[in-house]
């Protein structure tokens, strides 16, 4: 395999998901994590969807290979984490894509986060049951 060598960079976030992804010239190949996307993503296609939305989005389907190291959070935070890295970089890449990516809601960082478990308290929020007597 040959090495590849320029590329564009993005970090990508949503939850506790962080997604580095690098962005090659190439045929249109996803990695994530060593593994191919269709592989890592196997119990959901819809998942995959979401990963090539911005190459649809900008007609630059089978032009760019991806390569991503996620780590942290579920596999649906690690795939909107990829989806914001690969966005980020086609808008380093061409600074005409921002309006485009952003109209679609491509762009900007989910900011929910899991709120953290509270002392005295089951959960976040969830309270002991009350007991009258």
């Amino acid at each position: 395999m040959a090495t590849k060598t320029e590329y564009t960079y993005a970090l990508g976030r949503r939850k506790s998901a962080t997604a580095r992804v690098r962005l090659y010239k190439g045929k249109g190949e996803i990695t994530v994590n060593g593994k191919t996307a269709s592989e890592y993503f196997s119990g959901s296609p819809q998942l995959l969807r979401e990963l090539s939305k911005p190459f649809d989005l900008l007609e630059k389907e089978g032009q760019f290979d991806v390569t991503a190291v996620v780590e942290g959070g579920g596999t649906r935070g690690q795939a909107e984490a990829i989806r914001l890295g690969i966005s980020k970089t086609l808008v380093t890449l061409n600074e005409d894509y921002k309006s485009t990516l952003k109209r679609a809601d491509l762009l900007s960082r989910d900011p929910r986060e899991r709120e953290r478990k509270k002392f005295g308290l089951k959960g976040a929020r969830k309270q002991r049951q009350f007991t009258k007597r």
